[in-house]
């Protein structure tokens, strides 16, 4: 059920009768796991705290360098030096409050993403390594989870599921 605070934040997409308020109630329900909060995950996190996905995961193990800044949209010059996943959940919970984000300060293994994913309902690849790409790939298709494969090089990028 939605808080008339909700209703009134995501007023424009109930409005829209391919969601309604039974779509935003998944929505509030849904569970994502972000893997990279760099130039392709740092807008996939903020939008999908935008939009009200109830709880975000948050994998990265690098930090915040001053040549991020122009493209990683969800860091700041006051948290050079910090990990990307603490410094993307506090831009997230500016943002929305509501989102419950959830932080993985290291680089994720085929280990631990196995004991994450249970916990998540689908898995966004914000990758930048093909290694880490392919991993991703096989433990998710291993565990039979949905995943996002995005990828940018120069002015040319790829989406697929």
């Amino acid at each position: 059920m939605l808080t008339s605070q909700e209703q009134e934040r995501y007023a424009r997409q109930i409005m829209m009768p391919e969601l309604g308020e039974a779509g935003q109630e998944t929505l509030k329900r849904s569970r994502v796991l972000v893997i990279g909060a760099g130039g392709l995950g740092s807008p996939a996190a903020y939008y999908l705290a935008a939009a009200g996905v109830g709880t975000i995961g948050i994998a990265d193990g690098d930090t915040v360098e001053l040549s991020n800044l122009q493209r990683q949209i969800l860091h700041k010059e006051s948290r050079l030096g910090q990990n990307k996943a603490v410094s993307a959940a506090k831009s997230l919970h500016g943002l929305n409050a509501q989102v419950h984000v959830q932080t993985y300060s290291q680089f994720m293994n085929g280990a631990h993403l196995r004991q994450v994913l249970p916990d998540y309902d689908i898995v966004i690849d914000a990758t930048d390594q093909l290694e880490n790409k392919f991993l991703i790939n096989d433990v998710c298709v291993s565990a039979e989870k949905p995943f996002v494969h995005g990828g940018i090089t120069g002015f040319s990028g790829q989406v697929m599921t």
